[in-house]
Formats: C-alpha cells, structure tokens, sequence
C-alpha cells in the first residue's frame, strides 16, 4: 500500500507533525510583557524625581552682571547643587553658577542668584538641579 502525498512530503523535507508556532508566540507575549514592565517601571522612576527646579525670574542689571530667581523643591532631605547660565544674543553662554542647596535647608525654598558675565547677556538660563543619586538634571 502507498503512503498518503501528505507523509510523503513530511519525510521528504524534514517536517514534524509538532508546530512551532505556539513556542513562539510565548516567546513574544514573554518579551512583550518584560518591556511593557521596564516601561512602567522607568516612568514611574523617571516621574519622581529626589529634586525640581524651576527658574522664577530673571532680570540683566549690567552688563557684566544677571540676577534670577530659581524654585527649588526636594522630595528628601538631600543635599542638590543647581546649575544657572547666562547667555548672550548669540547664545554662548557667557556667565555660569552653580548653587548648593544643603541638606538641612528647607525642602521648598526660593534662591537669589547673582551671575558675573564676560559681556551683556539677554538671558538666564536653569539647567537644573541634581543630587547624589541623580545625576540627570530636573
């Protein structure tokens, strides 16, 4: 008696009767699961950041000289230094400050910063806080 053509084909090019398809779709339903949890997990980190800032004012006195007002609020008590710049028409940066908020000051404060420039700047720039731990400015 002959074989079916279906048998026949099988053996011919090496097909099994199990399928792979199943094996596969738990692979991707397995990384798709990883990365949507990675994704949660950075936002919820990325949203919630140890300290915030944010410029309030600022206002070009001289031409050698800039003063701002930043808003620095801080989750723990940590210590944060803030970045400020002042910038020219051309916008290199033509003053810089750096601001260190200690640990034991208030969580919630507003700081005064006076910038001496190399020549007349036209804006003040926050680049932002960090921390210890982040070093990623917010």
């Amino acid at each position: 008696m002959t074989e079916p053509a279906s048998n026949t084909l099988d053996t011919r090019y090496g097909r099994t009767g199990r399928s792979r398809r199943p094996l596969i779709i738990g692979l991707v339903v397995v990384i798709a699961v990883a990365g949507l949890g990675w994704l949660l997990w950075a936002a919820v980190i990325g949203s919630n950041p140890p300290v915030t800032s944010r410029l309030l004012a600022f206002k070009v006195v001289s031409e050698t000289q800039a003063t701002a007002t930043v808003q620095v609020d801080r989750r723990k008590s940590v210590e944060a230094t803030c970045r400020v710049q002042a910038k020219a028409a051309d916008f290199s940066i033509v003053g810089e400050l750096t601001l260190t908020i200690p640990a034991d000051s208030p969580r919630h404060q507003s700081l005064p910063a006076t910038l001496t420039t190399q020549r007349t700047a036209t804006s003040v720039v926050l680049v932002g806080c960090t921390t210890a731990d982040s070093h990623r400015p917010h």
